[in-house]
């Protein structure tokens, strides 16, 4: 058996862990084995599980696809992604998860697959796959345009809460955005990727996003989301909020939630350098709200940590505020951020550990995932914790090719396994094969 000599765990102890085959066999001292991977006293933390992420196929292979976008995941030690529904054809039909879960097949890291909602889903073939969640689901239009009214939105809870399935919002209510920064003689701003404007506009500074798409709206959705999740009784998670009030609404109502490192670490002060590559859904927040998400990482009020990965081309993110795309690519610098945030921050490695692994795993009811103990997978990033490095984007693996962190300090994993395979091995610059698995095929 292979033996792992000589780890730092998260907690700081120093162990031995032992794999057979896929799975860990043991974690101890001085454990025997006849293959040895020497750690030399690195960080080994179990592979993270990103809950959020736009791989873009089947419809938009331009911006990413499994290959590109499993590998940068692998990179960041990242070996669980979960798919999100808006791509085209968007995952509302049992054919649509069918045609998606083929492309996958090129993953080099597990993976779950999402379903949405729209007012043509069918979930009656949708339910009878194998689904990671339902959702995002979209209380207001972004990339895909699949915002949806709230009796639809009631429904789609009931019959995930009937299915047993859990639901993910994308809370922002499009009603309190503030139209009067829009261009002049346009209503309302999809947020979508072909989303027409007038050339005289009221604003097109890029902070002119976050301006229109305002706080309240997510503050005032994630409210009314805990009402529909109390009356169905389903299980309810809010993805990607961007203010502290949002957490703590999920918080005090047992609704779970997430965070993206943007929005950790990026407010409406970075916009000037930025530009329209720093538009996203929800957008940045003031530099205030910022500090306080963040300080709600450290204490444990936020459940995880996902990234959104939403990547668009060069070309189609340099475009006026109104026109160009929303999203940012992540997936690869989710990990190596937080690890270098806790060098200068109160944030520790062992939460690290349970906002990217343990807590996904556990509040998504992930079997075998998330932790460095005997009988779970192998899914295991070894990190130099003294190897700090500059964000660079041209070092990254997203086919994206840019990043909003360029400059950003990073730790990236030395390498990574999914199941007991090295998937990604840095000093090599080397990947593995494909043979990423449905999570939710092995799941109880």
């Amino acid at each position: 058996m292979r033996v792992i000599r000589d780890a730092t765990l998260a907690d700081g102890r120093v162990r031995d862990v032992r794999l057979d085959g896929e799975t860990i066999d043991a974690v101890g001292v001085d454990l025997d084995g006849t293959v040895p991977i020497d750690a030399d006293e690195r960080l080994l933390l179990p592979g993270a599980i990103d809950a959020h992420v736009h791989f873009r196929q089947p419809g938009a292979s331009h911006k990413e696809t499994w290959a590109t976008g499993s590998r940068s995941a692998a990179a960041g030690g990242v070996t669980t992604v979960v798919d999100q529904p808006n791509t085209d054809p968007p995952t509302t039909t049992g054919e649509a998860y069918d045609g998606k879960a083929a492309f996958a097949d090129d993953s080099l890291v597990d993976y779950g697959l999402n379903g949405g909602v729209t007012e043509s889903w069918d979930p009656d073939s949708l339910f009878e796959r194998p689904l990671f969640a339902l959702g995002e689901v979209f209380l207001a239009d972004s990339t895909g345009e699949m915002g949806i009214d709230a009796d639809l939105f009631a429904d789609a809870v009931e019959r995930a809460a009937s299915a047993g399935v859990p639901v993910t919002v994308h809370a922002e209510d499009a009603t309190l955005f503030d139209e009067s920064v829009l261009p002049r003689g346009t209503e309302s701003a999809s947020g979508g990727d072909d989303d027409p404007r007038a050339e005289a506009t009221a604003r097109d500074d890029p902070d002119a996003w976050s301006a229109y798409r305002r706080a309240e709206a997510e503050i005032v959705a994630a409210e009314r989301t805990v009402d529909v999740a109390a009356d169905a009784d389903a299980q309810v998670h809010l993805a990607h909020t961007s203010t502290p009030e949002a957490v703590d609404i999920a918080a005090d109502s047992g609704l779970t939630c997430e965070a993206t490192p943007h929005h950790l670490l990026l407010s409406r002060d970075d916009y000037d350098d930025l530009g329209t590559f720093g538009r996203m859904n929800p957008p940045l927040r003031s530099e205030s709200r910022r500090g306080e998400l963040f300080e709600r990482l450290v204490d444990g009020t936020l459940d995880i940590v996902a990234t959104d990965h939403a990547p668009h081309t060069r070309a189609e993110k340099d475009a006026d505020i109104w026109n160009a795309p929303s999203g940012v690519p992540g997936v690869e610098t989710m990990v190596p951020l937080l690890l270098a945030a806790t060098r200068r921050t109160d944030l520790t490695v062992e939460r690290v550990r349970d906002v990217t692994a343990r807590n996904p795993a556990e509040l998504f009811g992930v079997a075998g995932k998330g932790r460095i103990a005997p009988g779970y997978d192998a899914d295991l990033a070894l990190y130099d914790t003294t190897d700090v490095t500059e964000i660079d984007a041209d070092a990254l693996h997203s086919k994206c090719t840019w990043t909003p962190f360029a400059g950003f300090e990073g730790v990236f994993p030395v390498w990574t396994m999914r199941r007991g395979e090295r998937v990604w091995d840095a000093p090599e610059e080397a990947f593995g094969e494909p043979g990423g698995t449905n999570v939710r095929r092995r799941s109880p």
